[in-house]
């Protein structure tokens, strides 16, 4: 059994945006636009939190199990040394809050995939802490919200691509376009169109250590593409793909021989 563990910091459906203290330092006006939109993220994502969506899209399979959720107000004992050994794959989808999440936490996600652990980065998460200290550069983006997005797969026998359609069509998608500021892919998996002209390296994975990253764009936090059929097919085969218990280690060392 895959043992999954998703990281949603849990900000944007939070209609009582105010009880969030690292909010306060923005101002009311922000709290009230943050608090205004969590319907709209809310009514996209049923459940209740774009987290419940992703473990609802990966329990589909019976190989797969979400052992720990894991939210910004509580990140530094649910992404402890212990839940991250017990963990797999990690998915990690952030957005507004990606300076709050505490840098000894980044680091411990980094040392973990390095010893062994999968992790996908979803969506606006291209600017969270743990994947600039994977790729090592900025993740800078241009981006547009209210598109559509055409992602096509420009490796079919790719393991993350198994069943999934040669084009599939997201009726409402946030726009990422290049320049995408990442090292090159070791593997460049699918692009995404736009009815603008921008393309994007929209699934792209690095070896990193003895784990691997995963970077995948569709994920909108008001839209419904966590429940589009291929994208949903996505993410369980990147988990499988992800998943290398074998090669965990305890830690990295100079090995003498």
């Amino acid at each position: 059994m895959i043992r999954a563990t998703i990281y949603n910091e849990y900000v944007q459906e939070r209609t009582d945006a105010a009880s969030l203290d690292f909010l306060q330092g923005w101002g009311e006006e922000a709290i009230r636009g943050i608090a205004g939109r969590a319907g709209e993220v809310l009514r996209a994502h049923p459940a209740g939190a774009i987290h419940a969506t992703l473990k609802q899209a990966l329990e589909e399979c019976d190989d797969i199990r979400v052992r720990h959720i894991a939210t910004l107000e509580h990140v530094e004992q649910e992404l402890s040394e212990e839940v991250l050994a017990d963990t797999d794959v990690l998915l990690w989808w952030g957005h507004l809050a990606h300076e709050q999440v505490p840098d000894a936490v980044a680091m411990r996600v980094r040392d973990h995939v390095q010893r062994g652990m999968g992790v996908i980065f979803l969506h606006s998460a291209h600017m969270c802490k743990p994947m600039g200290l994977l790729l090592g550069t900025s993740c800078t983006l241009r981006w547009r919200e209210g598109d559509q997005e055409r992602l096509w797969c420009c490796a079919p026998a790719h393991p993350i691509a198994r069943g999934v359609a040669p084009c599939v069509f997201l009726e409402e998608e946030e726009m990422y376009g290049e320049f995408f500021d990442i090292p090159t892919p070791d593997e460049l998996i699918f692009l995404g169109a736009f009815r603008g002209g921008e393309v994007f390296r929209s699934g792209c994975v690095w070896n990193r250590g003895y784990g691997k990253v995963f970077y995948f764009q569709p994920g909108h936090e008001t839209y419904r593409s966590y429940f589009h059929p291929d994208v949903r097919r996505i993410l369980q085969n990147a988990v499988r793909y992800l998943s290398h218990p074998e090669l965990r280690r305890d830690r990295l060392e100079c090995l003498a021989v």
